[in-house]
């Protein structure tokens, strides 16, 4: 369930292992799986991907993106700065990726245009609004929605970052993470003088979360914690960031001695207000997981639902049928589960779980 970038990893996965077509059902509201993504980035005219080589949708970590490019370039520069963690892709070489992999994996063959509301356990498994049932269901529905600050609902002069827009002489940004940072650059180069709203200074790191919580270890270190206490970390790694560098830095650096950049923990009334500040959190957030939470009394933890490590939602899930959670909605078992590293993270567990039952 779910079209977008998460589902359509779990299905690249899933073709990988063996299954066929007309063995997997897509239920989602656009064939295209990146057109949601698509949108974003074009919005904050993003250019280059956050994630390294191995942030794609393939089963497999290797070739990665610097290897395809490397090949098509017929230099081995990208692979070079792969080692060194040093390669980004461009969201043009991440969008030829997904588009390659649309058509190889057969992907529109499988895909149904269609809104699931509903999903109920039933006998052999799990019916989606009456349709099934299906033994094993993998959920993956994106964010619920954009976060638009409650003070600025309704505001004329404002905005979501992730909607198309310009850039008026001055703009206010509400926000501290990737996207804010972004539209920094972005209102700069446009001739615009910069407000940064924010209450807090972000952090700066080269991914979503810190590096050790890609790795087993991290992970499994992770896994041992308990509730309050990873209730807490998930909290903590929701801080906003962006990268550190000198592409960042210095088009902001000269726009604070040219007096065109400042920090404020207000609004100053600028006539325009970019709205940076993500998306919105928490199962409640969404109808389908809020009702599948409380038909079913699931287990949940503040603002998530409980998973077992291989992301599955134990309570529904058994021997024979399988009810798993990916993208955001998967982080109480991977904290970045809203990366495509996350998206692979669930998507390998589940078909190790489909295979698993098939053999039975």
């Amino acid at each position: 369930m779910g079209g977008g970038l998460a589902g359509f990893t779990a299905y690249a996965t899933l073709r990988h292992g063996g299954l066929t077509p007309a063995e997997i059902a897509v239920f989602g509201t656009d064939p295209d799986p990146a057109a949601q993504w698509r949108g974003r980035a074009r919005a904050i005219r993003q250019r280059r991907m956050r994630s390294e080589s191995d942030g794609h949708c393939a089963p497999r970590s290797f070739p990665g993106l610097a290897f395809r490019t490397a090949r098509r370039r017929k230099t081995p520069v990208p692979l070079a700065l792969s080692l060194l963690d040093l390669y980004l892709p461009t969201v043009d070489e991440f969008l030829g990726h997904v588009g390659d992999l649309r058509t190889r994996s057969g992907w529109d063959e499988s895909f149904h245009r269609l809104c699931i509301n509903r999903i109920r356990a039933v006998d052999g498994g799990f019916e989606l609004d009456g349709k099934g049932p299906f033994r094993h269901v993998l959920v993956a529905t994106g964010h619920p929605g954009l976060n638009v600050p409650e003070e600025l609902a309704g505001d004329p002069r404002a905005v979501h970052a992730y909607e198309r827009h310009e850039y008026a002489p001055e703009v206010e940004i509400v926000g501290a993470g990737m996207a804010a940072a972004t539209e920094w650059l972005n209102a700069l180069a446009a001739g615009s003088t910069v407000v940064s709203v924010r209450r807090r200074e972000p952090e700066r790191r080269p991914l979503n979360l810190p590096r050790h919580l890609f790795t087993r270890r991290g992970l499994a270190s992770f896994h041992r914690t308990g509730e309050n206490e990873r209730n807490e970390l998930l909290r903590r790694y929701s801080t906003p960031s962006y990268p550190a560098g000198r592409e960042w830095d210095e088009p902001v650096e000269t726009a604070v001695r040219e007096g065109r950049f400042k920090v404020s923990a207000t609004l100053n009334g600028a006539a325009q207000v970019i709205c940076a500040t993500g998306f919105r959190r928490g199962y409640r957030e969404d109808p389908l997981l809020a009702a599948l939470a409380d038909e079913h009394g699931l287990d949940t933890a503040a603002s998530w639902i409980a998973l077992a490590p291989d992301s599955t939602v134990a309570d529904l899930t058994d021997a024979h049928r399988t009810l798993a959670l990916a993208g955001v909605a998967g982080q109480w078992a991977f904290p970045a589960a809203d990366t495509l590293m996350g998206a692979k993270y669930a998507a390998r567990a589940f078909l190790r779980r489909v295979t698993a039952c098939r053999s039975r």
